[in-house]
């Protein structure tokens, strides 16, 4: 009988398209991939490290895959494991950790699946993490992550993922190219292009530091790809969304109106003390510049509050810049100290109760803005992908811009895409809609 694995995957959508490649690998291997609720001979369970709610999850995971099957093979990989394996292989349960360079290879270190007594660790040193394996992930049969970035060369202060990821380096644009033209072979209607730095992209594509591309030059060559409907970019750095970048999304084929970036803070001053690599007057010339080219575009920010040294000033100035800027939505992150990181010795720390208050402030603002945003686009034309779940009897979906919008379930919507006309929020804050075309709709049912 074949073998049957299962997976678990914690964190970006990076993580989840490693995982999706190194799930196939155990296809060709011959094993049968199943839901990780299932009974399975082997567990793998992809870390996270970004925040300290990520690490707690790790046990929880591997508790739940021994209720299922008391003697499966766990293993860990991912940012976790490369950073800590000894305490990933002390958990309970635990047979084998890979790290940054090893977890591409994990079928190579299986042998019978049988529990060890004492669990392996397989862990390079992080600068042994200097070659590029790409990966993409197919989620619900609607959209691919495409991994197209691997690493980081940027030293924020409170930030592990160059430690636990290595040096940027970038996937060739013909190899970028023929994974997307695969995925799109699939009947995929949306890619997402994922990267830990993706602005960065071109540094390290042929095994040098140089850039034979710049990421401008990715984005021109995805549009040209045929049956691609859309592509839209993930988070990437102020600093690295370049004039050119903005302006060519703005006319593109496939690029959509949809960008998230991280500001991490409003203040210049804890800015500098996060080494981050611009100040606030750059990022609302990137805001204004977008919302110029693209008014309807929707722009998500990434914020972290509680970092060593905010004082109450420091984030009421935070705050009060995010009102005043034109953006759509927030990720807040509420800081957490990370070991072997510069802001983990720092001063001034702050209460993990104020730390807390200020995330729920953020929160509740992020709710107004992207309140805001969607009744700005009431009464307007969009196209909306549907997805593959019945959630409550409704079926979710995304216009270009990054409005989600509901209707009740019908499964032959599932992986289309439709002009609406949204037409009110409902009282769980999506959009309801009218079909603009009847007879596209009708063909349907």
């Amino acid at each position: 009988m074949k073998k049957r694995v299962a997976f678990y995957t914690l964190g970006c959508k990076l993580n989840f398209s490693e995982t999706s490649t190194i799930a196939r690998g155990f296809q060709e291997e011959g094993f049968d991939r199943v839901d990780f609720a299932e009974h399975a001979d082997m567990y793998v369970i992809n870390t996270c490290s970004v925040t300290e709610n990520a690490d707690k999850r790790f046990k929880t995971i591997v508790k739940q895959a021994l209720k299922v099957n008391p003697d499966a093979f766990i293993a860990a990989i991912g940012c976790y494991a490369q950073l800590k394996p000894e305490e990933l292989v002390a958990v309970d349960g635990v047979d084998l950790v890979l790290g940054a360079t090893e977890k591409f290879k994990i079928t190579d270190y299986i042998n019978d699946l049988s529990k060890n007594d004492m669990g392996e660790v397989h862990s390079c040193e992080i600068e042994a993490a200097d070659f590029y394996v790409g990966s993409y992930a197919i989620g619900d049969r609607t959209r691919a992550f495409l991994k197209v970035q691997d690493g980081c060369d940027y030293k924020c202060t409170y930030c592990t993922i160059p430690l636990a990821r290595g040096i940027s380096r970038s996937d060739t644009v013909a190899n970028v190219l023929k994974n997307a033209a695969e995925i799109s072979s699939k009947g995929i209607k949306e890619i997402v292009l994922t990267g830990v730095n993706i602005g960065d992209y071109g540094k390290g594509e042929f095994g040098n530091k140089k850039h034979e591309h710049t990421f401008l030059d990715l984005v021109k060559a995805l549009d040209e790809v045929e049956d691609i409907h859309r592509l839209r970019i993930s988070s990437i750095e102020p600093n690295l969304l370049k004039n050119a970048t903005i302006d060519f999304v703005a006319n593109s084929n496939s690029f959509v109106p949809h960008f998230h970036i991280p500001l991490q803070s409003g203040s210049d001053e804890i800015l500098k003390l996060m080494r981050r690599r611009y100040l606030s007057n750059l990022y609302i010339d990137r805001v204004r510049r977008i919302k110029e080219a693209m008014p309807h575009a929707c722009i998500g920010v990434d914020v972290i509050v509680g970092f060593p040294g905010e004082t109450d000033a420091h984030f009421l100035e935070t705050y009060n810049f995010l009102v005043t800027l034109d953006i759509s939505y927030l990720h807040v992150f509420t800081y957490s100290e990370r070991d072997n990181t510069e802001a983990a010795n720092m001063k001034e720390v702050v209460p993990k109760k104020i730390r807390v208050k200020r995330s729920k402030m953020l929160r509740g603002l992020s709710v107004k803005k992207r309140r805001a945003f969607y009744e700005s686009q009431l009464g307007s034309q969009r196209i909306v992908l549907f997805e593959g779940e019945n959630k409550g009897g409704y079926i979710h979906g995304f216009t270009e811009n990054y409005v989600k919008v509901k209707a009740p379930w019908n499964p032959n919507l599932v992986n289309t895409l439709h002009e609406v006309e949204l037409t009110a929020i409902d009282h769980d804050g999506l959009v309801r809609f009218d079909f603009v075309s009847e007879k596209a709709v009708a063909a349907l049912l």
